[in-house]
């Protein structure tokens, strides 16, 4: 039984809040900075009008007979003119002494704040921003300081504000809308990686099987369990075929073949026709025993290959020439002839041990089942795709047992009196499989049976 895992919250819940929130503080944060900024912008360019309202006034001072006269342009005040209809209000002083305006618009002592001839007042009840800029004149006999202030109400500016405010304050709103909208779907694509991760963990081969201890956030748990229940079937399962495979090749194997060895040479010297049928039958049963053996062995090697093969650019064609070459003396034996056609070549990346495995079952296989005096026809193709098959003449497959006859240890009804251990056509299935193919068996319309490896 595989250990509880220990859960470290939700990693869901933990990318949303941290993404969500730091939505709401670029948000905040967004607001604030347009609305100074525009609220700088606004006021510099109030400021900018009131310097030159101020300006226009000083340039029309002048002496005349010793006595300061000011004609006070339209455009002073004019320019000042506002949607709101903001109030404005001037003050001329000659030295210390009001010549026109509002007598409270009084000059300022001193530069205090730090914003020059430029400042924020209460005026009559209202803020008012005001600048302040002084002319000298000099007469024949008089030389005097000229000073103008002129103030102007905020409303305009303030109305201004509050339209930057709420386009700020919308447009922040969009943002940490969308923003979270994207927190989301970037949480789901995360947990949905997971997820895929997670099944792909479980579809895989035998290769770690230690389980996985550390703790992970909750999304992670079904991952993290399946990983450690595979591992744990995948160890009971290799620990057992192991140990099998082990006995098998060690207990059986070996000391068949030396058995039946001695049967042979006994058979050779036994002139009784009972004994000599009895040593046949022994024979046979130890050819039985040695290809279940082999083939055993055989499909435990491809089970271990298969999860990591050792591909090589190889040549079907040839590969498949020269198995057919080495098989030609056991198919010559029953009078079968083995028939190579097809391409000239065909360029293939593959486990060449594994291929040719699979290829000297799917022969051996028609060559159980090929009469005598028959032909097997191996084709190697690369259009449409790269393909080999194998087709003999015999009685073909059992149609209602065809889907199943790849299963392990499985026989069709024909194969009494035939020698074998039903794996051969697992290991082609599964040597195609882990190449990325796949194993189709198929009788043909005049009769015989063919399998094909489509890569």
């Amino acid at each position: 039984m595989t250990e509880a895992v220990q859960a470290s919250g939700s990693l869901r819940n933990r990318l949303a809040i941290t993404l969500i929130g730091g939505a709401a503080i670029l948000a905040v944060l967004l607001f604030f900075l347009v609305r100074s900024y525009a609220a700088q912008i606004a006021q510099q360019g109030q400021d900018r009008i009131l310097g030159a309202s101020a300006t226009s006034i000083l340039d029309a001072a002048s002496i005349r007979d010793g006595v300061i006269e000011v004609d006070i342009p339209y455009a002073a005040f004019s320019m000042l003119g506002t949607a709101s209809d903001d109030r404005v209000f001037y003050a001329i002083y000659q030295d210390d002494r009001l010549l026109s305006g509002y007598p409270g618009l009084s000059l300022p002592d001193a530069d205090l704040d730090g914003n020059g001839p430029f400042r924020t007042v209460e005026f009559e009840g209202a803020d008012v921003r005001r600048v302040t800029a002084s002319r000298t004149l000099i007469g024949a006999d008089v030389r005097t300081v000229v000073s103008v202030s002129v103030a102007q109400t905020k409303d305009a500016l303030a109305g201004t504000l509050n339209r930057i405010s709420r386009n700020a304050a919308l447009f922040g709103v969009g943002f940490f809308a969308l923003a979270a909208l994207l927190s989301f779907w970037a949480t789901s694509t995360t947990i949905g990686q997971l997820m895929r991760l997670t099944n792909s963990v479980t579809r895989r081969g035998p290769q770690d099987l230690s389980p996985f201890a550390k703790p992970v956030p909750s999304e992670m748990v079904p991952l993290v369990s399946s990983l450690n229940n595979l591992m744990g079937r995948l160890d009971q399962s290799l620990s057992q075929s192991e140990d099998f495979i082990a006995e098998a090749a060690h207990r059986v194997r070996t000391p068949l073949a030396t058995v039946r060895s001695h049967a042979e040479a006994t058979l050779q010297r036994v002139g009784k026709e009972e004994n000599r049928q009895a040593l046949r039958s022994m024979v046979r049963a130890i050819d039985e025993s040695s290809r279940a053996a082999g083939q055993l062995l055989d499909h435990a090697m491809i089970t271990f290959r298969a999860d990591h093969l050792e591909r090589q650019d190889i040549d079907l064609v040839e590969l498949v020439r020269d198995l057919v070459v080495r098989l030609t003396p056991v198919a010559e034996m029953k009078d079968i002839a083995l028939i190579l056609s097809g391409d000239k070549t065909a360029p293939f990346s593959g486990d060449p041990i594994l291929l040719q495995n699979a290829f000297r079952n799917a022969i051996d296989n028609a060559l159980k089942y090929a009469p005598s005096e028959s032909s097997i026809e191996i084709s190697v193709s690369t259009s449409p795709e790269t393909s080999v098959k194998i087709c003999d003449q015999g009685a073909g497959f059992p149609p209602d047992e065809i889907d199943n006859l790849a299963t392990r240890f499985a026989r069709g009804p024909n194969s009494d009196g035939i020698i074998g251990s039903g794996l051969g056509l697992t290991i082609v299935r599964d040597v195609a499989a882990a190449h990325g193919g796949t194993m189709t068996l198929r009788n043909t319309p005049g009769g015989g049976a063919c399998v094909i490896l489509s890569f």
